[in-house]
């Protein structure tokens, strides 16, 4: 048996009354464990959100997607896209334009980024499930049907219920204006509202949604687009759901130097450096609260070794030599900070289950999740118990000092 081990067991452990010294051993793992708590919790809800955000951008950003290196728009029917559409890992092929338009209704007008789809669209993002109101379909035999984003269709006071259609403009690429009657070079569609989708707030005033053959007759386009969005099946994903680098690579040699083609990760760089960096941020935070919370350990370490000077005395005559004496303190040390730890990830994991299972801390205001979300991690434990235990240990090796002057 370990001589230091035992002896800083039986000074933590004896049975006696409690001194102030052993009540602020006690404090000192009570803070350690609330800490490493708030650290599971909090790391937690973070993922949570950061699983939210990610899901509400999958909903809309494609797999790949292809935009033209030069000018504006990109034919999706010549015979590069032909081989890209037929690829096994592709599920959908969808030929996209978005372009700014001028929307109004009644008397309520609006600039708003139009996106022309095609009916695979609807079936193959998950727009669907982010209906508030009516449905994500965009053709009703021979008329021709918006979606808009719900605070874009508050601002236009645009409702499914409605049979008024919604007029949208855009001036000709072709006519010139004429300066007695500016309105004759603007082109005009009538659509009416067949739907209101939701997702986050620069969507929901960013986007309306029509039929791309109608978009193009807007724009005086025949079979161009401004991109081509695919979506790609389970082959073609990696185990983070991103597009693998073989199947981009294929894409890029298909369409050479013609065309940009950019993976999930390539179209949100700012979004996911953000979430990667955002938690790295709070994770040194609360890694910093726990070096001040550990230096309680710091001070109940020196209390000990001073009320236990007789001790280290008696040891000392027996052959105990200066190492090991001050190996005692700082296995004690070591061992309030573990029950510290062992503690506060029992409780924090606790509390992330409870919440996790039945909601009870609930969100404010209208979001798309009604109480907070949490996602557990292994690998946020992990990094927990051992930045914790480091902090801990660091913090009881500093007695070493305290016990060169005894």
């Amino acid at each position: 048996m370990n001589l230091s081990n035992f002896i800083a067991r039986r000074y933590l452990f004896a049975r006696k009354s409690l001194g102030v010294i052993n009540i602020i051993s006690v404090i000192s793992a009570s803070a350690i464990a609330i800490g490493c708590a708030a650290l599971v919790v909090i790391l937690s809800i973070y993922n949570g959100f950061d699983s939210i955000v990610r899901d509400l951008n999958d909903t809309y950003v494609p797999d790949v997607l292809i935009l033209p290196a030069e000018g504006k728009t990109i034919d999706t029917g010549c015979e590069a896209f032909v081989s890209i559409a037929s690829n096994p890992a592709v599920k959908a092929f969808c030929p996209v334009i978005e372009e700014n338009v001028f929307i109004r209704n009644g008397d309520r007008t609006a600039v708003a980024t139009a996106k022309g789809v095609d009916s695979l669209y609807a079936s193959t993002t998950g727009l669907n499930d982010h209906m508030v109101d009516g449905s994500f379909e965009l053709t009703f035999g021979e008329v021709n049907q918006i979606v808009l984003g719900r605070t874009l269709a508050f601002q236009l006071g645009a409702n499914p219920a409605f049979i008024e259609p919604v007029e949208v403009y855009f001036p000709s690429r072709t006519a010139d204006i004429d300066l007695l009657d500016p309105l004759s070079s603007l082109h005009k569609e009538n659509l009416y509202t067949e739907g209101i989708v939701s997702l986050e707030q620069s969507f929901d005033q960013k986007y309306v949604f029509m039929p791309i053959r109608t978009l193009r007759n807007l724009l005086e386009y025949d079979t161009q687009a401004t991109c081509a969005e695919i979506y790609l099946n389970q082959e073609g994903l990696d185990r983070k759901g991103f597009a693998k680098e073989s199947i981009t690579e294929e894409f890029e040699r298909i369409l050479s130097d013609r065309f940009i083609v950019k993976d999930k990760r390539q179209q949100n760089q700012m979004l996911y450096k953000l979430l990667k960096y955002e938690k790295l941020a709070i994770y040194l935070i609360l890694i910093f609260v726990m070096i001040i919370i550990s230096f309680n350990i710091f001070s109940s370490l020196s209390m000990l070794m001073i009320e236990k000077q007789d001790d280290v005395r008696i040891l000392r005559s027996m052959g105990a030599e200066d190492k090991l004496v001050r190996s005692i303190f700082v296995r004690e040390g070591w061992m309030i900070s573990l029950l510290g730890i062992a503690a506060g990830l029992l409780l924090g994991l606790m509390v992330c289950f409870i919440q996790q299972k039945f909601g009870i801390v609930k969100m404010p205001g209208n979001f798309v999740v009604s109480a907070y979300p949490v996602v557990i991690k292994w690998t946020d434990t992990v990094a927990v118990v051992a930045g914790v235990g480091l902090v801990g240990y660091i913090i009881s090796l500093l007695t070493k000092s305290v016990g060169e002057r005894l």
